[in-house]
């Protein structure tokens, strides 16, 4: 690999590792690995609820290392229809051992995240795209 990929991978990795202290900062909670978890749960999720084309172009503007979390196990042939019920248990299957206290809060703070690195249009694309209940969690915290 050249060395430009290479810088351009390590790049990668320094701007998931800012959106995950970032995400860690907004939550209070001081445990990275945790919001890792949080994070790549919820853009899972999120990646499920959309249609292909809006998905793939969300991806385009996440940092490489988190659009390979972004496609992880992907089934876009399996449609889906999402509630606010179905959309939160699946994000709380990734934490059976330590549940979200603030389910709500969590997941609007991953959305503030998307809203501070993503082009505004996108997001309003996005959230388009989704169930009502589940755009609210888009609010400005």
């Amino acid at each position: 690999m050249s060395a430009v990929g290479l810088e351009s991978l390590d790049h990668s990795v320094q701007l998931a590792r800012e959106w995950i202290g970032e995400l860690d900062d907004a939550l209070g909670w001081n445990n990275r690995h945790r919001s890792y978890r949080l994070l790549r749960a919820v853009l899972q999720v999120l990646r499920d609820c959309l249609p292909l084309a809006e998905a793939a172009h969300l991806s385009a503007q996440l940092p490489l290392v988190l659009r390979g979390v972004f496609f992880e196990h992907w089934r876009p042939e399996q449609a889906r229809h999402w509630d606010i019920d179905r959309f939160f248990a699946a994000i709380d299957a990734s934490f059976p051992q330590d549940p979200l206290d603030d389910a709500d809060r969590s997941v609007s703070a991953v959305f503030g995240l998307i809203r501070d690195h993503v082009s505004v249009g996108e997001v309003d694309h996005v959230k388009s795209c989704l169930p009502r209940e589940i755009r609210e969690l888009w609010r400005v915290h």
